[in-house]
């Protein structure tokens, strides 16, 4: 008898990744046309987490948009764990988000009237899980953000840094093969934000999620694998950092 395995338990076989391959995204504007990426190619690995930097304004956001599948390019491909979701109608392409991408916004954005815990569990009730089983991995995954004794405490009880480790816990719920992380310590201070970016960074070895993480605070992009600069819509081909 094969044994199931824990949600949580490193993936040995369903290594995800992220792909771009000569993503353009286009916008009109007035008489013009705003390119907002330039033939921007990415891949990003199981296991590998790539740090994201450039000025406002350079196409940052337009990327993790488009990796999220929430905008879809003018041209080019976004594949997802090896499906191009580009070619996905809405429905499947909801299926896809919901099941295979971890989004990290900047700011956590929790239910007041929620537990840390329920608003990890409301995210998988929503897709179709049960309760019971919800609340067994809510508890492992707030485990592994170092809050199990912080589960039945409401976000006007948790410090900053509390809540975005509820934040992350809440992008692992759906098990996703792609995480993608927007200013995570944009709001923190040096020692709460080097902790979330070293949480980040053993989430992403200990899961095998392809992480890509925008940041301003260049200290931490030596904890990456890599870092790719965006200037005007265009990207450099991802460098090797030293952990």
């Amino acid at each position: 008898m094969t044994s199931t395995p824990s949600p949580l338990e490193p993936r040995t076989a369903a290594r995800g990744s992220l792909n771009l391959v000569n993503v353009t995204l286009e916008y009109p504007d007035g008489d013009r046309t705003l390119k907002a990426l330039d033939a921007v190619n990415l891949t990003v690995k199981a296991g590998q987490m790539v740090s994201l930097v450039g000025p406002s304004g350079s196409g940052k956001s337009s990327l993790l948009a488009a990796a999220a599948t929430l905008v879809r390019p003018t041209h080019g491909l976004v594949i997802i764990d090896g499906t191009d979701a580009t070619g996905l109608g809405d429905k499947d392409l909801t299926a896809l988000r919901r099941e295979k991408i971890g989004i990290i916004f900047q700011q956590p954005n929790l239910l007041a009237s929620l537990t840390a815990a329920e608003q990890l569990v409301i995210g998988d009730h929503l897709r179709g899980k049960s309760v019971k089983a919800a609340r067994a991995k809510a508890a492992e995954l707030l485990d592994v953000v170092g809050l199990s004794t912080s589960a039945d405490k409401r976000p006007h009880q948790l410090s900053g840094g509390q809540r975005q480790r509820v934040n992350i816990a809440r992008a692992l719920m759906g098990d996703p093969k792609v995480l993608l992380v927007d200013e995570p310590t944009a709001a923190l201070d040096h020692e709460r934000s080097d902790s979330i970016v070293r949480l980040l960074r053993r989430i992403t070895n200990d899961f095998l999620v392809a992480t890509v993480m925008v940041t301003h605070d260049t200290e931490f992009v030596p904890l990456t694998d890599s870092v790719a600069t965006m200037r005007d819509g265009k990207l450099t081909a991802p460098v090797l950092t030293t952990v």
